[in-house]
This record gives structure tokens, sequence and C-alpha cells, in this order.
């Protein structure tokens, strides 16, 4: 069997992934592993065949977050086939994954943030709060609803505005009916409880399509609005700050006052905490000195 033939047959039985994520795996096997592989016998893989897969997209000059994406799709395909016996052991051995380290984060000041409070329409002032005050991205933003306070300081993440699909589904790394609890901060909770006052809700949720109300809010209806203030210039940010960036000062503002890591990752709804490491650890305000000095006080005790 080739790869194309083993990498069709074990795409039939990707019944679990949602919409967006098919299209990305659909995007991964047809730009680089059916290119390269896509005629190779799967009886011929080794820890050299996929070296030479690894080098060959450095050599083409391949971004190093698609490097990965790429890599580790092939890895999972490889994997599958060594758990049916395909290979007495796997080819991914020995095999250095590519290195993608995401680009430091440029974060909002606390008066830049209030700033960008002012700027816009309300949607844009509720985006801002959403994002900088509950660390929501800005497809779960798009999909804010009244009815998921669970308490005065927690809200409960339970879908999104897919940007792919424009519809409501499943949060990121999160399947149907599973959701994320983070907290509430009461200004956050008083712009929620604003705007819902002053444009009204419709099943509870409060942004729909301007043009639609049959339709879900899109997440570019911020972006546009954000790259229209930029052209104004009436935004007052450095360069490299992006929509992201609010979620950043999230994050920042959790970190430099204490809390867990382990906890900003799992409000974050990232998938892994090494994901949270890399990007903000530079924001983690414990040093060496610091913590010997933490650590003599209670041997001393």
């Amino acid at each position: 069997m080739t790869f194309s033939e083993y990498a069709t047959e074990w795409r039939g039985g990707q019944r679990h992934l949602a919409e967006s994520s098919v299209r990305q795996l659909d995007s991964l096997l047809g730009c680089h592993l059916l290119p390269f592989f896509g005629s190779r016998r799967m009886d011929s893989f080794d820890h050299k065949v996929v070296d030479e897969f690894v080098r060959h997209m450095e050599a083409h000059d391949v971004g190093s977050a698609a490097q990965s994406n790429a890599f580790d799709k092939l890895a999972t395909i490889l994997l599958d086939a060594h758990r049916l016996g395909v290979y007495e052991e796997s080819p991914i051995i020995g095999v250095q994954h590519p290195q993608y380290s995401p680009a430091r984060a440029v974060i909002p000041t606390t008066p830049q943030l209030a700033s960008l409070r002012s700027q816009g329409d309300d949607s844009f002032r509720l985006l801002v709060d959403l994002m900088s005050g509950c660390g929501l991205r800005n497809g779960e933003a798009a999909a804010i609803n009244l009815n998921n306070i669970v308490a005065d300081d927690v809200y409960r993440v339970t879908e999104q505005v897919n940007q792919t699909t424009r519809k409501y589904s499943p949060i990121k790394h999160r399947k149907k009916g599973e959701y994320r609890d983070v907290p509430l901060p009461m200004r956050v909770r008083e712009t929620i409880e604003w705007h819902a006052e002053k444009h009204g809700t419709t099943d509870g949720y409060l942004l729909r399509h301007p043009k639609d109300q049959a339709q879900a809010f899109q997440p570019y209806f911020f972006q546009n609005q954000w790259q229209r203030l930029r052209k104004a210039q009436s935004l007052n940010i450095p360069d490299g700050m992006v929509i992201y960036s609010m979620r950043h000062f999230f994050a920042s503002n959790c970190l430099s006052r204490g809390i867990a890591i382990t906890d900003v990752a799992e409000w974050m709804g990232h998938k892994s905490i090494e994901i949270t490491f890399k990007t903000y650890r530079h924001l983690m305000p414990g040093t060496l000195g610091q913590a010997a000095k933490l650590l003599d006080l209670g041997l001393a005790a």
C-alpha cells in the first residue's frame, strides 16, 4: 500500500474532527505530505526518510509553524501504521521535531487598554473587555451569550463562531457539549450587562450579524474595525500589536499577579501547557534570585 492509499483510508476514519480541522488536515496532506510521499510504499518508511522530509521543508523555506504541523500529522499517520504492525519500530524515533517558537507577544499597557476601550463601536468595546478580562479568543467573544454567566464571577465558554464555517461550533480543542469556565471580572460583567440592556439579545446572544439577525456575528467584523482604526491612526499602539494582544494582556495580568500558569493555560483553552509556557514564560515574575530569597524564608522559619 502506498502512503497516498493509506492516508486516504486513514482520513476516512477521522470522523471526530470538526469541519475546520478536516480542512486543515486536507491542506497539510495536499500541500506537504502527498506531494512528497504520495507514491512511497508504507513499509519503506524509516527515520532517514522522515528526516529527509524535514530537511526538504527547511530547504524550501516552509514556515516553522507549517513544518511543525506537517510533521505532527505525518507522525500521527505513521504511529497509526506502527500500531497496526506495519513497523517493528516507529519511523519517527530519532527524528528531531521541527522547532517552532511563537513570536514574543506584544501586550498593551493599562493606559493603552483604556484607550482601546474608548475607540470603535459598542461591539468593539465588548470585544476588548472579553479578550483582555476573560482571555477569550475573538471567535469565542463573537459568540458571547448572557446565559453563560453561571455565577457572578464565572463565565462558561461553550462555543465559538468558527472563522471557516462562519457558524457556531464547539470551542477549540473541545468536543460538542464540552466547555471551560473562566474568571469573570466585575468590569467585564458590567460591560456585558450594559451591552445587553442597550442592544438587547437574541436567544441570549449579545452579538449577531448586523444585516441578518438569524446569522452569527462574524469575527472578521472585529478585524475590519481594528484595521480601520489603525489606518485612521486612532489607536496609539506599538508595532506588532494585534487584536490577539488583548488575550495576551489577560495572560500577562494573571501571571504578573502570581496566578499559576497551569490555571492560565486551562482558562485560555490551550491544548498543552507547553504552548502557554513558550508564549508567556518571559512574563512570569519569578527569577532564581527571587526564588532563593523566598526559599530561605521557609528554611529560616
